[in-house]
């Protein structure tokens, strides 16, 4: 059965830096697509960023030049670099994998905490 698992959530100060990391476990095959959505109280999911199996990016645009998703195939892990952290960041943070790349979701993490706050 397939997991993604995360880490890297906690608490950082306005203007901080955060790592989330995304491993999946459980399968042989190789996710063509892999990225993040988050979840603010009161607020819908958002997507967040995205990453293809060749490297190709996609950033939602309240993230563009603060925050960079990465891989590693080998390992079948997706990363989230989270730089200049704005409280309005604040949310959960979930990993997802389209196996196929049919812009849908075909597994989900449990999410992650990224609280930004002085």
């Amino acid at each position: 059965q397939v997991q993604l698992v995360e880490s890297g959530g906690g608490l950082v100060q306005p203007g901080g830096s955060l790592r989330l990391s995304c491993a999946a476990s459980g399968g042989i095959f190789r996710f063509n697509v892999m990225g993040w959505y988050r979840l603010a109280p009161g607020k819908q999911r958002e997507f967040v960023a995205t990453i293809r199996v060749g490297g190709s990016t996609y950033y939602a645009d309240s993230v563009k030049g603060r925050f960079t998703v990465s891989r590693d195939n080998a390992k079948n892990t997706v990363y989230l670099q989270m730089n200049s952290l704005k409280p309005e960041d604040t949310a959960v943070y979930y990993c997802y994998a389209d196996r196929f790349s049919t812009g849908g979701v075909d597994y989900w993490g449990q999410g992650t905490q990224v609280t930004v706050s002085s």
